[in-house]
This record gives structure tokens, C-alpha cells and sequence, in this order.
């Protein structure tokens, strides 16, 4: 079978959006940080926490999401098991090295922790539940939203009550922090936008792969 000749547009989705892409990056990182450029990857710029930790859990959540959408419930929560024990693993045996030094900690036993694994699965097998298969976007959004939403308030919820000494720490600063406008507004946005981005963008992903004929054949 004779490959798609080579179109105008190909080169559109094959240049022109990945350089958009790593210049928004770009952009966002030096010119919408109010702490300047060095700041991107210190603890405390709000870009860099959503760039990194937030961008890296909306890829662990997202993948469930979006086989939860396409597929089924089923498949959504599998991928989720998978998805949430890398990171679990990855992030308590991070976490677990980097604070040996000051003291006993041991993050694979954190609460909180675990509940990435436990809530990656649910996020997948929630809105395979709540969507049911259907291809009508509203359906898909709504169930990517309510998912979502539902996982970042336990996820939040966790990490206020059941962390281990250093993170629960962090995690009451965070919320107790007025450097906006007022109290909590740091910690909302920190751990409530990815996954609102993330009920939004991926529902959006998900109908687009729909158009392009790219879901999980359904027996």
C-alpha cells in the first residue's frame, strides 16, 4: 500500500505545533513567573510546581482518564494500577532518599502516597463509569471534570491530614499562605488547576482522537 504523499500540512503538525509548544513553555517559564527566570525550578515559583509536579500528575492521572473515556471503566481503571505504582514507587523512593537526612522517614508507608495509586485507578475506572462509552463531548467533559475534581479533593484531603511530618508541613504552609489574595488561594491552585486542566484538556483529546478514528476498537 503507497504511503500518504508529503502535504503543506504535514509539515504544520510535524513543526510548526511542536516549536509553538516548547516556546509556550519558553514563555510562561521567563515572562509570566513573577519571580524571574532562575526561580522556574526552585520550590516556590507556582510555574515551575505545575510544570513539573502538576504536569507529571496529570500524565499519571490522564492516561486512565482518557482510556476511561475511549474504552471503558475497565480499562481505565487498569491503566490507572499502572500508571499510579510507577508513580508511587518513583515518588516515594524519591522522597524517601531525600529526606534521609533529617530524619526516619519512610514515604512508601505514607498515606498520601499511596493514595496516587489508589486514585489513579479510580480516576480511570470513574469516568469509564460516568461516560459509559458515549461520544457526545458534554458527556465526555462532564465525566472528565467530575472525575477529576472528585480525585484532587481526596488527593488534597490526604495530603492535609495523613502525610508524613515534612510533606504535611509544606502542605498546611501552602494553604495558610496569603501571597495572594487571600488564604488557600496558593494552595487551590496548586493542587486544584492541573486537574481541572486536566478534566477539561483531556475530554478534548479524547474527541479529537474519536474524529481522527484513533479509539480502542470495543468488542
Amino acid at each position: 500500500m503507497e504511503t500518504e504523499k508529503f502535504k503543506l500540512i504535514d509539515i504544520f503538525y510535524g513543526i510548526v505545533i511542536p516549536i509553538i509548544l516548547v516556546l509556550l513553555v519558553f514563555f510562561l517559564a521567563i515572562y509570566i513567573n513573577p519571580s524571574g527566570t532562575k526561580a522556574m525550578i526552585g520550590n516556590t515559583s507556582v510555574i515551575a510546581v505545575i510544570l513539573t509536579q502538576g504536569f507529571a500528575q496529570m500524565i499519571v492521572l490522564g492516561i486512565p482518564l482518557i482510556l476511561g473515556l475511549l474504552w471503558n471503566k475497565w480499562a481505565g481503571g487498569a491503566a490507572g494500577f499502572i500508571m499510579g505504582g510507577m508513580y508511587y514507587v518513583a515518588s516515594a523512593g524519591l522522597y524517601t532518599g531525600y529526606y534521609n537526612g533529617a530524619g526516619n522517614y519512610n514515604f512508601f508507608g505514607d498515606m498520601s502516597m499511596l493514595g496516587y495509586l489508589v486514585l489513579a485507578v479510580i480516576i480511570g475506572y470513574m469516568a469509564g463509569a460516568l461516560n459509559n462509552k458515549s461520544t457526545n463531548f458534554m458527556r465526555m467533559l462532564g465525566a472528565g471534570l467530575t472525575s477529576a475534581i472528585i480525585v484532587a479533593t481526596i488527593q488534597a484531603y490526604l495530603n492535609y491530614t495523613v502525610s508524613l511530618a515534612p510533606s504535611l508541613k509544606m502542605n498546611h504552609n501552602m494553604w495558610a499562605s496569603n501571597q495572594y489574595l487571600f488564604p488557600g488561594l496558593y494552595g487551590f491552585v496548586l493542587q486544584f488547576i492541573p486537574s481541572i486542566a486536566l478534566g477539561v484538556i483531556v475530554p478534548i483529546l479524547a474527541k479529537v482522537m474519536i474524529w481522527y478514528g484513533l479509539q480502542p476498537m470495543r468488542h
